[in-house]
């Protein structure tokens, strides 16, 4: 892979994050985060998490014990899972495959091979029944090479998980290990680009995107009116 197709994944990566993920944990987590119906309070715990956090258990420590969780933990974890689609989209552009069941094709930069590759976002996203699709799919693959005489053996055809690490593979990866490659994160990624640490490349470009957003405004913003509803209904 040339320098320049490198330079144009970290910046795919950067407006991605910039546009899809900042955008909508903003407008959409934050506002939903300050809202009371958004939450199923536990009225027996709400006053112990927020007396843990801060102190006292007053309507604004109670608003932080609620929103801090969710617009720093489930929502933007949420989000990106809904998203990651459109990233690997997004990221891919230029690789496209024409063969049916596969993403993407590239010349392996390790053993110099065209690899016919499906791709997966992370460690834990695939369930029991993506298992036989995809290795029906790549038999597929298989079948139509012999038909057209090409060489395409089964390292070939391989599983490419975009981030996550070896021992976090779920069940479900190791099973189609067990007929397949199954190929994930950095090693992917220098498979892919030629560059060993590409993949870290990429977390460093996303990161970036990350210190143009100053967000301390925005969450003192929710958890004011969400602590105005929970002054009304729990407190007054």
């Amino acid at each position: 892979m040339t320098e320049e197709k490198r330079i144009e994944i970290l910046n795919n990566a950067k407006e991605f994050f910039r546009k899809e993920i900042v955008g909508s944990h903003i407008e959409g987590s934050c506002k939903r985060a300050s809202k009371l119906s958004e939450y199923n309070v536990n009225p027996f715990l709400f006053k112990y998490l927020a007396n843990f956090l801060t102190g006292n258990d007053n309507a604004e420590s109670i608003a932080k014990a609620l929103v801090y969780p969710r617009i720093l933990g489930s929502s933007i974890n949420t989000s990106f899972g809904m998203k990651v689609q459109k990233l690997i989209g997004e990221l891919f552009q230029g690789f496209g495959s024409t063969t049916s069941g596969i993403d993407i094709e590239f010349i392996d930069a390790i053993d110099g091979r065209r690899k016919y590759c499906q791709l997966k976002a992370g460690p834990n996203t695939i369930n029991r029944d993506d298992v036989t699709t995809v290795i029906n799919h790549f038999n597929g693959v298989r079948n139509l090479a012999r038909t057209n005489n090409l060489n395409v053996g089964i390292n070939d055809m391989i599983v490419g998980v975009v981030y996550g690490e070896d021992s976090e593979l779920s069940s479900h990866y190791k099973k189609i290990s067990e007929s397949f490659p199954v190929i994930i994160g950095k090693e992917f990624w220098y498979r892919l680009t030629g560059k060993e640490d590409f993949y870290y490349e990429l977390i460093d470009a996303v990161g970036e995107v990350a210190l143009e957003v100053d967000g301390s405004q925005i969450v003192e913003d929710t958890i004011s009116k969400l602590a105005i509803e929970i002054q009304q209904k729990y407190i007054d």
